[in-house]
Formats: structure tokens, C-alpha cells, sequence
């Protein structure tokens, strides 16, 4: 039985947790989930960490909404690092699924982003981790997550 961890924050203003959960479930079957909550964005890496070590994660979320200040935007960044770092030292997955307050023009528009762009995120940590056949025959077909995709990019000849 795979673990799948989910981190989020007190900082944020959607309950992007429950929505991930909700997708990871209706995915399929197969793993636990754990579920840490830390106040901020910059507090992520650790409790991410911390769910590899102590709960054996073998896949970590992690959900945060950045404010629309400059300084939130910097914030959002080294937590991203030490999301990368915390996936590098433990050579485990970490699908980091960030959602800045200013994405959205009001604040229906920011749930459903935020709630839409979590359950995508889980959906493809389901398959990074149970369906990567799934992931490859998505390749270079211009998936967005939380807003519509882009698709693919026409060959010049």
C-alpha cells in the first residue's frame, strides 16, 4: 500500500486539501493518504520532509496560496526550493501545487482555481505514482492545471 502525504497551509484561503483528497480518491485505490497542516508556504518543505521520514510517503503534495504582495511571490519561491530540495534528499516525488491570490479576478473565481488546480495536481500524482502510462501518452499535449489546456503546438514545416 503506497502512502501519498498532502500538505497545506493555514495561510491559504480554499480548503485545497479536501479537493485534492476527493480527486486522489475518486482516482483509484491503493494508498493512504497522510495529511499535515502548517501555518505558511515557507513552512511546507519541512512537514514534507517530515512525511517521508516518519509517515513513509512515497509521494507528497504540497498546497499553498501565496499572497499578491512582491514578498509573497519571494516567499513562494524558496519554499519551491525547499520543496525540490526535500524531493532531491529523499528522491521521492513532491508535486508542489501553488496558487497566488492574484491568479483570480475575485474570490469565486480564486476557490475554483484553487480547488480545480489541486484536484488536477492529484490526479497526476495518482498517476505518477500507479499510472505513468497515463503521464506519457500526455506528453507534449500542453496540459494546464486549473485553467484550460493549451494543447499542442502545431509543427512549422
Amino acid at each position: 500500500m503506497k502512502r501519498i502525504g498532502i500538505v497545506d497551509t493555514t495561510f491559504a484561503r480554499s480548503d485545497m486539501a479536501a479537493s485534492a483528497a476527493a480527486a486522489l480518491r475518486a482516482a483509484g485505490t491503493g494508498f493512504r493518504l497522510v495529511h499535515r497542516t502548517v501555518p505558511g508556504i515557507k513552512d511546507l518543505p519541512v512537514a514534507v520532509r517530515q512525511l517521508f521520514q516518519q509517515e513513509g510517503a512515497d509521494l507528497c503534495l504540497a498546497l499553498g496560496m501565496p499572497g499578491k504582495a512582491a514578498y509573497d511571490r519571494t516567499c513562494a519561491h524558496e519554499a519551491s526550493m525547499g520543496l525540490l530540495y526535500a524531493g532531491l534528499l529523499e528522491s521521492k516525488p513532491v508535486v508542489e501545487c501553488f496558487v497566488f491570490e492574484d491568479e483570480a479576478a475575485n474570490d469565486r473565481e480564486l476557490d475554483r482555481l484553487a480547488r480545480r488546480r489541486a484536484e488536477e495536481h492529484a490526479e497526476n500524482a495518482y498517476r505518477m505514482l500507479f499510472r505513468p502510462q497515463e503521464l506519457a501518452r500526455r506528453a507534449a499535449t500542453g496540459q494546464r492545471q486549473g485553467f484550460d489546456d493549451a494543447g499542442a503546438v502545431r509543427p512549422v514545416r
